[in-house]
């Protein structure tokens, strides 16, 4: 099944990563945090944890960082405590927007989030006036020039719901969120390494933009991922 190219999108926010590396480590830090104290150190049990500790490390986090923060989350070390707060709203073009943050500071937060949706043509929406349009999945990306074919064979026994080939060749994979971690691992065994690998929100159903309302889509998408207490940035634009 053909689906909207991602591999552009791909290179385009790690090209914003690798430019704020910084910033990168504060959200991965506050997601070690949160995971730790939900679930609990553990990485053998707490699937959040573990993933969230391979995005560090993809990073370059190094280890004594890692654990310095899950022993804070833990109580162990004295830390800050972070809150999960979603937000809900519209960019240009009638674009759905789920803007996930964690902070210490929510007031801080819905100000920030407001002015920058408001400032680039968006707004800010109700509790589920969006979310029904996005899917609680795993995906997995690999990288153009890999064989649909092979993929295939590899992750559907490991219990894969689909597997997506964009215009560009970039060959996606989607599964229920529980077998994230088993079809991620066949890929791995057999020397398949996603560019992509998370636990995400996928919209059901793309909205495509003029070129003018594209660009000013992104410009939100890019401010709002500026913001220090914002982790990600869900949407349903085809850019």
């Amino acid at each position: 099944m053909a689906g909207h190219s991602k591999w552009a999108n791909i290179q385009h926010r790690k090209g914003r990563q690798d430019e704020k590396r910084g910033k990168v480590w504060t959200r991965v830090i506050r997601e070690i945090m949160v995971a730790a104290r939900q679930g609990g150190g553990d990485l053998q049990v707490n699937p959040r944890l573990r993933l969230a500790v391979e995005k560090a490390k993809a990073a370059n986090m190094p280890a004594d960082t890692i654990k310095r923060n899950i022993d804070k989350a833990t109580g162990n070390l004295e830390g800050v405590h972070y809150e999960e707060i979603r937000y809900e709203g519209y960019g240009v073009g009638g674009v759905a927007l789920m803007v996930d943050t964690m902070t210490d500071n929510k007031v801080r937060t819905v100000a920030e989030v407001r002015h920058v949706l408001s400032k680039h043509g968006g707004n800010l929406g109700t509790d589920g006036s969006v979310a029904f349009q996005f899917k609680h999945c795993g995906q997995l990306i690999l990288a153009p020039g890999t064989s649909e074919d092979a993929v295939m064979e590899v992750v559907l026994d490991a219990g894969a719901s689909d597997v997506l080939t964009d215009e560009d060749g970039a060959i996606e994979v989607l599964t229920e969120p529980a077998v994230f971690e088993a079809v991620k691992s066949s890929l791995e065994k057999v020397g398949m390494l996603p560019a992509v690998a998370e636990i995400t929100y996928r919209a059901d159903i793309s909205i495509d933009l003029n070129d003018e309302d594209r660009v000013k889509m992104q410009k939100i998408i890019d401010a709002l991922e500026d913001l220090d207490d914002v982790q990600e940035v869900y949407h349903n634009a085809a850019l």
